[in-house]
């Protein structure tokens, strides 16, 4: 007979994966369990930007990539629909980078690699019973509705199209975005210091999505190129361009008698300032923390206890949640008073001076 578990997690993700190590290092039996978040990364074309916080986070659990899979972000730059800028940089915040991008793949390897030196983490192929489950699935959780829970979601009628190019020019290790014509166009330096690779994620409403997935390579690189300015010189397209939907979404509750959940099973932001993952590795941090410091009385699947946990998450991924949906209802605004209002909204933004410099420090996860 299977010797009984602490924790079964259910959901191999990059946030279950985190989690599991982490409570296998308070010396809990953990079962993790492979589910519908632990798609084949091989050939997933999207790249996550980590902060400061996550970044340390899975440097201390070995699991951190190398450089070239992990690129320091030194800059980035915000452009508006008209003439609005607003520049962040490192050096200016007194930092290594303001943030990294990190390759899908190679971070969860790394990932597994950890896992294989962890004899507290036995991999299954489905959940057994455990004093404690927590739902790591993904914003598509079957597990989640077994427990009763309701996720409510707020579409915001887009797609993010993702993809991957090389670029004529260097990218200097600076992010670039840009608000345009009701989208969000993000390009994310890859490929370490010196390269000339970029992630696109390209926010979209639903019609046009569909329409540049339908385009030949040639005709999508053109667009991209228009979009952006030629900031980077040519554009070449080098893989697949998924799309996937967007939304604001949480769930009502997140936690019950021996049960939780955590990441994208428990809240969803828009992409646009790139905190999906740290808000997920934050909710393992935040419930591995909750768990070491219990009562001695207390079991892991304690409610009182689970509590605590989705007390000190909720506000900070509201506020977050409330600041990405803000961001992306203003921009999503066509009238020309709206243009103007937000353009000059950043050019003041950027000459804020502490305003600018806190809003910094809470991307970077510092604050």
């Amino acid at each position: 007979m299977a010797p009984p578990l602490d924790v079964c997690i259910r959901g191999a993700g990059i946030v279950g994966r985190t989690l599991a190590l982490l409570l296998a290092r308070e010396r809990l039996r953990v079962g993790l369990v492979d589910g519908i978040a632990a798609a084949p990364e091989a050939s997933d074309v999207r790249a996550y930007a980590l902060n400061s916080h996550s970044m340390e986070l899975l440097r201390r659990l070995r699991a951190w990539p190398d450089e070239v899979h992990a690129t320091p972000v030194r800059s980035m730059e915000v452009h508006g629909d008209g003439g609005g800028l607003v520049r962040f940089d490192a050096a200016a915040e007194h930092v290594p980078a303001l943030a990294w991008i990190a390759d899908v793949a190679p971070l969860a390897q790394r990932l597994d690699e950890a896992l294989r030196y962890q004899p507290g983490v036995e991999r299954l192929t489905e959940p057994r019973p455990a004093a404690l489950t927590v739902v790591c699935e993904g914003r598509a959780s079957a597990t989640r509705a077994e427990f009763g829970v309701r996720f409510e979601v707020a579409s915001y009628s887009q797609r993010a199209v993702a993809a991957r190019l090389d670029c004529e020019r260097p990218h200097g290790q600076v992010a670039r975005q840009w608000f345009a014509d009701s989208a969000v166009l993000a390009l994310l330096p890859l490929g370490g210091a010196q390269g000339n690779s970029v992630a696109l994620v390209w926010s979209v409403p639903d019609e046009r999505a569909a329409a540049l997935q339908a385009l030949d390579a040639a005709a999508f690189e053109a667009q991209l190129e228009s979009a952006c300015g030629r900031a980077l010189g040519t554009m070449t397209l080098r893989s697949e361009r998924p799309a996937w939907a967007l939304q604001l979404a949480t769930a009502d509750r997140w936690c019950g008698p021996g049960w939780v959940l955590a990441g994208d099973a428990a809240h969803n932001v828009h992409p646009l300032a790139g905190q999906g993952l740290n808000l997920g590795l934050a909710d393992a941090q935040a419930l591995a923390q909750m768990l070491h410091e219990r009562e001695y009385w207390r079991g892991v699947g304690d409610e009182k206890l689970l509590r605590r946990y989705e007390r000190g998450r909720k506000g900070g991924v509201a506020a977050m949640g409330w600041a990405t949906d803000g961001l992306q209802q203003l921009f999503a605004r066509e009238a020309p008073l709206w243009e103007r209002a937000r353009n000059w909204g950043m050019m003041g933004f950027e000459r804020s001076g502490p305003l600018k410099h806190w809003v910094a420090r809470q991307a970077m996860g510092l604050q």
